[in-house]
Order: C-alpha cells, then sequence, then structure tokens
C-alpha cells in the first residue's frame, strides 16, 4: 500500500483488522460486493478540472489552519488568557496563521542549509540491506520512568550513541558534523484518530553526537523534542507538504533542484507504536512485525520500529554498497541502549550514595505522597518510584562495555 493511502497508525489499525485477537476467531458473514466500474474519461476530465478549481481554496485552508485547531503555543497564549482554545474547524485566526507562517519558514530555512555530509549519505544504488532487532518494551518504559522522558527520546538517545559508535568505527570526526535526522509525527487530530490516509508530518532534528555521556545524550535530545513541541515545528513540514501538492511540477521540480545535493537530513528514524496484545490469522500467531522504511534520497540509512505484545521491533534498511556493514551498526544500536541502561543504575547507585537518611516515616501516612511529583507524562517520578524500575536494572545490569567512541 503506496504512503499517500496510509501513514504508520492507519497500517497499525489496518492490520488489526486483517487479523484477530483471538486464534479461535470464526470467519463472519460474507458480505455483498459489487464493485464500482472504472471511469469513464470524461469523469476522469470532470474530477481533474474539479479538483484544478478547488486547489487554491484547499491551499489557503491548510496553510492557514492547523490540523488540531489552534497550535499548542496559541491554545497556550489563549488559555492564560483565560479564552479557552478553538476546536477544529473554527475560522483561523490571525495567531494561528502568523505561527503557520513562521513554522513554515523556519522549515524553508532549514531545507536549504545541508547537513554534514558522512559515510552514510552517497547516491543510492538498486540493492538494499535489511536487519531486525528486538528489545523487550518493559525495558524501554523502565528507562523511560527513570529519566521522565519520552519512549521516542530513548529510541532518539539510542540512534544518537549508536551513529557516534558506526562513525568512530569509519574513522569520522563525528563531534563536529551537523547530523540530522527526520523524525515523523502524527498530526492526527484526536476526533480523527481513526482516520485512513497519510497525516504525517515531521521533526528535523539535530543529534547531539559532541555528547560522550549516554545522559547527556538523552537529556539533549529531551530537550530538542519539548522545544519542537512548543514551537510547532511539525507545523512547518505540514504546510511545505501541502503547498507542494499545489505546486506544478516543473516549477516544484526546479525549486528541489536548488536544494543541497545531500539533502537536508542524513536519514530517518520512524516509531509507530502498535497493539499490545497477540494477533491471530488463521490460527497461526503473529510472532513480530518488524518495519522497513524506504531510504530517502542521499540517505544510505532508515530506521523504523513498531512496538507489538510488549515488544520493541527495530527494521533497518541500508543502501548495499553505503552501509556494507548494516549488522554492525544493529550491534552498535544493542550496544548503545545498554550503555543507557548502565548509565541509570549509575546514576541512581550515586543518588543513594548521596542521599541523607530518611527521616522515620508516620505509619498512619502515605509512605509515598510526601516525594513523589509528576512527571511530563502524567506518570509519578521522585525517589520512591525512580527505585521500582532500576531494581531490576540492577538485577540485570549487563557486563561492562568496551566502548567504542
Amino acid at each position: 500500500i503506496h504512503h499517500c493511502m496510509i501513514d504508520g497508525a492507519a497500517g497499525a489499525d489496518l492490520s488489526q483488522i486483517l487479523m484477530s485477537p483471538s486464534p479461535r476467531s470464526e470467519a463472519g458473514p460474507e458480505l455483498p460486493y459489487m464493485p464500482r466500474p472504472a471511469p469513464s474519461r470524461s469523469e476522469l476530465f470532470a474530477d481533474s478540472v474539479g479538483r484544478s478549481l478547488r486547489r487554491p481554496l484547499d491551499l489557503l485552508r491548510s496553510v492557514l489552519s492547523a490540523p488540531a485547531g489552534p497550535p499548542p503555543s496559541v491554545r497556550r497564549k489563549l488559555a492564560q488568557a483565560g479564552q479557552g482554545g478553538e476546536s477544529a474547524g473554527t475560522p483561523p485566526s490571525r495567531d494561528e496563521a502568523k505561527e503557520r507562517m513562521r513554522a513554515l519558514a523556519s522549515t524553508v530555512a532549514q531545507a536549504v542549509q545541508s547537513a554534514s555530509p558522512t559515510p552514510l549519505n552517497g547516491l543510492l544504488g538498486p540493492h538494499r540491506r535489511l536487519e531486525w532487532l528486538t528489545m523487550p518494551l518493559d525495558d524501554v518504559k523502565e528507562l523511560r520512568r527513570v529519566f521522565d522522558c519520552t519512549i521516542n527520546d530513548i529510541v532518539l538517545a539510542t540512534v544518537t550513541e549508536a551513529i557516534r559508535r558506526y562513525l568512530f568505527r569509519r574513522r569520522v570526526d563525528h563531534r563536529r558534523l551537523d547530523f540530522r535526522i527526520s523524525a515523523p509525527v502524527s498530526m492526527r487530530r484526536p476526533e480523527h484518530d481513526r482516520r485512513q490516509g497519510n497525516h504525517v508530518s515531521s521533526w528535523i532534528l539535530r543529534l547531539p553526537l559532541d555528547l560522550e555521556d549516554p545522559i547527556d545524550q538523552l537529556e539533549e535530545i529531551e530537550r530538542l523534542t519539548r522545544e519542537l513541541k512548543e514551537k510547532d515545528a511539525a507545523l512547518g513540514v505540514d504546510t511545505l507538504m501541502s503547498l507542494a501538492e499545489w505546486v506544478p511540477g516543473p516549477l516544484l521540480s526546479a525549486a528541489l533542484g536548488r536544494l543541497p545535493s545531500s539533502g537536508p537530513v542524513n536519514m530517518i528514524v520512524t516509531n509507530v507504536p502498535g497493539p499490545q496484545f497477540p494477533l491471530y490469522m488463521c490460527g497461526a500467531k503473529l510472532l513480530a512485525m518488524y518495519p522497513v522504511v524506504p531510504l530517502i534520497p542521499g540517505g544510505g540509512l532508515g530506521v523504523a520500529l513498531f512496538s507489538y505484545e510488549g515488544r520493541l521491533c527495530w527494521g533497518f534498511n541500508g543502501d548495499y554498497e553505503l552501509v556494507p556493514d548494516l549488522e554492525t551498526f544493529m550491534e552498535d544500536v544493542a550496544a548503545a541502549f545498554e550503555a543507557l541502561r548502565r548509565a541509570a543504575v549509575e546514576r541512581y547507585l550515586a543518588r543513594r550514595t548521596a542521599a541523607p537518611e530518611r527521616a522515620p516515616v508516620d505509619e498512619g501516612a502515605s509512605a509515598l505522597a510526601p516525594e513523589t511529583d509528576v512527571g511530563s507524562e502524567g506518570e509519578p517520578i521522585g525517589e520512591t518510584v525512580f527505585e521500582a524500575p532500576v531494581e531490576r536494572l540492577l538485577r540485570e545490569v549487563p557486563q561492562p562495555l568496551r566502548s567504542t567512541a
């Protein structure tokens, strides 16, 4: 299925429609199916003319209206003023239009700047290499609770360290690189979560390859993604794609020809949440689902992730010539994640060593409430809750890794 018809979220929904949560499910009644006749030339012509006439209005609507009402920054300003946010479908305000145009200008400024060339970038050939990796999703969630961040932050920090190790082995000075990734972001409205089609924009994110400590990398990633959310950066790419649909083909080709040859990003990293229960087809259980993201022009490596039944499935797609050692990069990803786990344990032990002796707790009071706060995702954080996930990490801490960076 072409990406223009469905995005990752719609594809995950489609897999649940095609399969069943029960191994003994019975086929439902056969529904009558009457295929529509192929459109005639006159119908195709009328449809094309109508679409062309609607394009200016559609363009104006897509540029000025946010995908889910006002952008987050506008909603925050309205909330502070006590006005609340406008619902989706209301006429766009001047502030919304300014937010969209500001985001568009920022995106264009990034697009015309070339990312640093690396051995992962160059002219793509016709052949590919594929690799797969599986991680327990609970381990990723534990790190998320420890560091009070998102699963996507953990993924991007893991990729950052893996890229550092890989480039170091290829004798590339990664400390001065402007290495950027494209991270797809869902633009679906809450009331249209189940709507089919492609409703994805993306962030352009610079990986902090100059940082050596895994925790420093994660904290910088978390800061960058939080900043992109506050600036509504995905609106710029979304608006730019809407403009590209309206611009005539020859003019668009000429504009693309003026972009840097190495492209504004080095690679793509996409993460799609999937069902956390088993799926079956004709009684056979789906064991795993490894995604494969197409390579972008000039980008010899793509990383895609899909979570399914308590596992995080990584799929690696590499150009056959540009990335001859894709299996080694996969091992770098596994080692980078273990390095982050070890850093979490070391932080925990450092806190335990530096923490003062606790005062006696009143038996009639809650021992958790006085020292518990709420994190960015609504989950409690604090020393007591911090201990729970790390205790398991302590039991499973791996042997020291030989750092290659």
